[in-house]
């Protein structure tokens, strides 16, 4: 608590008295405080009408029953959630997350980080998130269906184009949001489209949004290196994870002519010095949703497996390294290993992969650092892309979506940079993004009043 100004410990102290054993919940207000004192030493009048503990606050959390019936006829119990943060900027929007260790703890993190994403963006939406402790893996597809129905029987009461916006998150792919939209419509008796993103194309979802969190860390790294006379040309680079954050960033990567020498999943990791071999990984992953180990029985010479407890994808010596599979996976002794193996950036495609420690030795050493607030915004900017074309009965081609992705993250890149700049920490993302993203949402909550 030391780093954070006088002026808002108690704020924080506050927050972790009032969540208590929400440890990545006081970690990500954390992060955000220790960046605001700078801003609240240029303009004080941020400390006024409790309006940074406002913020903290969720405007709502709803926490309900799952019961479902599994294929055995057995009754089974989840827990549901939806932590409706911040709507200064527009209606809630942030994903749903499908995994046993969601609790509201993660969720509220979650929807805290969301609500600054989204203000990068500068698209007129606010913060929420969601989830259960449910966990997809080994489940049939009518075992996923009769729970997405039970979980949309309770949830859809609070949801709208206008009011809260889900997206997929972890365990939840296109599979997943066509149940959850189909129940949704039944019960509403409407087809409100633009009350899910992440839709599949048939029926009003948008081109490119699969793509679109690993594509645009990789466009905000690419403007990052920019700005040191360097690209992803010729660099060797490490992608942590194996969904779809990780195959879209190898993807875009290469197109920048990077290498992506190593992935992982949860059972280990491969390292392919040829580069990965992407078709090879993408029919893995997303057809036969084998474990990553396969890859190297399939790839054969050159490539081989390391189980995770035999080590870190991290270990791994690279250029540039992508931490995007899951919350707080690259440590303290990652990060050093990263560092004295040579790393000279690195970009998050997941949320707050990195933890505390692992930031300040990156930051200690000069390597330049994307948080994920910044560099994972891309997903839920081509989620607010697709809502556009809902909302104007529209589809655009991919080649669109993704011209419009790329100048968004170039756009949120340049804020960050500059905005550290003006508050005389240059180079710093961390501070550039967590005060751009503040200063947009609380500049709406004060104009709105105390609500």
């Amino acid at each position: 608590m030391n780093s954070i100004d006088e002026k808002l410990r108690p704020i924080l102290a506050e927050v972790i008295r009032r969540n208590a054993g929400e440890a990545e919940f006081h970690q990500a207000v954390h992060e955000v405080l220790e960046s605001l004192g700078r801003v609240v030493a240029k303009h004080p009048d941020y400390l006024d009408g409790a309006l940074i503990e406002r913020i903290c606050e969720p405007e709502r959390q709803i926490i309900f029953r799952i019961p479902w019936v599994d294929d055995k006829g057995q009754v089974q119990i989840n827990r549901g959630f939806r932590v409706q943060f911040n709507s200064a900027l527009g209606p809630y929007k942030g994903g749903m997350r499908f995994h046993p260790s969601v609790n509201v703890g993660i969720i509220k993190f979650l929807g805290f980080e969301q609500t600054f994403k989204n203000a990068l963006t500068g698209m007129p939406i606010g913060g929420g998130k969601g989830g259960s402790d449910f966990d997809p893996k080994g489940r049939s597809d009518a075992e996923i269906m009769r729970f997405c129905q039970s979980l949309m029987t309770e949830l859809h009461r609070h949801l709208g184009e206008q009011t809260d916006v889900p997206a997929g998150d972890i365990g939840v792919g296109g599979r997943e949001i066509g149940y959850m939209f189909g129940q949704y419509k039944r019960l509403n008796n409407r087809f409100e489209a633009g009350v899910f993103t992440g839709k599949a194309l048939a029926y009003g979802g948008s081109r490119a949004r699969t793509e679109a969190t690993g594509y645009g860390n990789t466009y905000f790294v690419q403007s990052m290196l920019e700005t040191k006379g360097t690209s992803f040309d010729g660099k060797k680079v490490v992608v942590s994870g194996s969904g779809n954050v990780a195959i879209y960033t190898i993807e875009k990567v290469q197109s920048f002519g990077g290498k992506v020498i190593a992935c992982s999943d949860s059972s280990g990791y491969v390292v392919d010095e040829n580069g990965i071999d992407l078709d090879l990984l993408k029919d893995i992953k997303n057809v036969r949703r084998e474990r990553i180990s396969e890859y190297v029985r399939r790839r054969g010479d050159g490539a081989h497996f390391i189980a995770a407890d035999k080590g870190s994808v991290w270990d791994v010596a690279c250029d540039v390294a992508m931490p995007s599979a899951t919350q707080n996976e690259l440590s303290g002794k990652d990060a050093a290993t990263l560092v004295k193996n040579g790393v000279i950036a690195v970009g998050e495609g997941a949320n707050m992969p990195s933890t505390p420690e692992a930031i300040k030795v990156f930051q200690d050493a000069g390597v330049m650092f994307a948080p994920g607030k910044a560099a994972n915004a891309g997903g839920v900017a081509t989620s607010a892309l697709e809502m556009q074309q809902n909302a104007s009965r529209d589809s655009w081609t991919f080649d669109q979506t993704e011209a419009r992705l790329a100048t968004i993250m170039r756009g949120i890149h340049d804020t960050c940079h500059h905005t550290a700049e003006e508050y005389g920490a240059p180079g710093n993302y961390v501070l550039g993004a967590n005060i751009a993203g503040f200063v947009r949402v609380a500049e709406s909550m004060r104009m709105l009043g105390v609500i």
